[in-house]
């Protein structure tokens, strides 16, 4: 009989729990420090990076990195994923317009909170 792997953990917005088969499955024995990363052993660290996600909870990652660099993010993924879309040219133009507008009113409610905190 073999045992399946424990579905990954999925990060939420605020903390929650993993279980314990995923905590054995995804969690290094010993993490190393690699050329400026953490690690082990060259294993797959998704499932690693998403249980520290999801005890984080999304709110607390972004308040610890800032808005912005999560509208990058955002903005990178979002085009990159247009981008493989296979769409009519017109409904692709449309969306990456939309996607346009809506990265620069996120873009202006962000740089306007970041100068109400100065």
């Amino acid at each position: 009989m073999t045992q399946s792997q424990p579905p990954l953990p999925q990060p939420q917005l605020n903390p929650q729990g993993i279980t314990f088969d995923q905590y054995a499955e995804f969690t290094p024995q010993k993490l190393e420090l690699r050329n400026g990363y953490l690690g082990y052993g060259g294993q797959e660290q998704t499932g690693f990076q998403l249980a520290v996600l999801t005890n984080m909870g999304l709110l607390a990652a972004l308040q610890h990195t800032g808005v912005s660099l999560w509208v990058d993010a955002l903005n990178h993924h979002l085009r990159q994923t247009l981008a493989a879309v296979n769409a009519e040219p017109d409904v692709a133009e449309a969306m990456i317009n939309r996607l346009n507008r809506a990265i620069e009113d996120i873009e202006a409610i962000a740089e306007y909170l970041e100068n109400e905190k100065e």
